[in-house]
Order: structure tokens, then C-alpha cells, then sequence
């Protein structure tokens, strides 16, 4: 099993508990985005960096991901082609995405996006806090204790 990151939009803070989660665990994690990323120095972390464009690196995920790997992202159409694939996608949040949650997730997405498109100003997400913080750090534990058996 390998952790994916699509690290253009993924928070700092998720990545440094990914980062210590990688080598305490001894797994690899691999960060997808179109600029470059400063990773610590480790043989389980990797950066990989590609072109710039529209949905790019979600595509190198979905292509590279393979069935049992975790990808770690907000964007709910990649996470979608992730459980598609076999794999299992998790929030920054800490919001595990399965095949039982993942329809909805996605009807409501494009709910608010047809309402943006309509000009109706929807808002973003609250930025992340420190219950955020903890409750993805508790899932990615819990995902990894079951998947892994440490």
C-alpha cells in the first residue's frame, strides 16, 4: 500500500502528519502537484512534479494508484475514480470517502456547482482547524491500523 497525496491543494499541516506518519509507519508517501514541493529527506517520501493544467495531477493519481492505496484529497471527482479504482480516498479533513458516501458527496458538489455557475455565492470551506487536524489524524490512524495491522 502506498499513500497518494494531491498536495496543490492539501493544507501544510496534513502534510507534516503524513510525513511523520510515513516514517513512523514505514510506508510510502508520494505528493502529486504542478510546482515543486519541499519534502523531508526520507526513503518512504517522494515529491512528484507535473505540468501545469487543469485536473493534471489528479490524473497522474488516478492512473498511478493502484488497488488498496490510499490517496489523501478534498476533490471529490478524483476520490470517486480512486474507489472506482479499488483504492480509498480521505479527506484533509479527516472525512473517510467510501462507496456508500461517495454519490452523495458528488450530487452535492454539483449541486453547489451549478448554483456558483447561477451566480449564487455559495462561500467556501472554513478553514481548517485544530478538531480538523485531529479527526484526520484519528481516521489515517485507524485506516492504516486496519489496512496494515500495526
Amino acid at each position: 500500500m502506498r499513500i497518494w497525496v494531491d498536495a496543490d491543494a492539501c493544507p501544510g499541516v496534513i502534510k507534516e502528519i503524513l510525513y511523520r506518519t510515513a516514517e513512523r509507519r514505514k510506508i510510502e508517501l508520494i505528493l502529486v502537484a504542478n510546482q515543486y514541493l519541499r519534502t523531508p529527506p526520507s526513503r518512504f517520501i517522494r515529491a512528484i512534479q507535473v505540468a501545469s493544467g487543469f485536473d493534471v495531477a489528479d490524473k497522474k493519481i488516478a492512473d498511478s494508484v493502484q488497488p488498496g492505496d490510499l490517496v489523501i484529497t478534498a476533490d471529490i471527482p478524483l476520490a470517486n475514480e480512486v474507489i472506482d479504482n479499488g483504492g480509498h480516498g480521505l479527506s484533509p479533513r479527516g472525512e473517510l470517502y467510501t462507496k456508500d458516501n461517495i454519490r452523495q458527496r458528488l450530487t452535492m458538489r454539483d449541486l453547489m456547482d451549478e448554483l456558483r455557475g447561477s451566480g449564487v455565492h455559495t462561500g467556501g470551506p472554513p478553514p481548517l482547524n485544530q478538531k480538523d487536524r485531529k479527526s484526520f489524524a484519528d481516521q489515517l490512524d485507524r485506516f492504516l491500523s486496519k489496512h496494515l495491522g500495526k
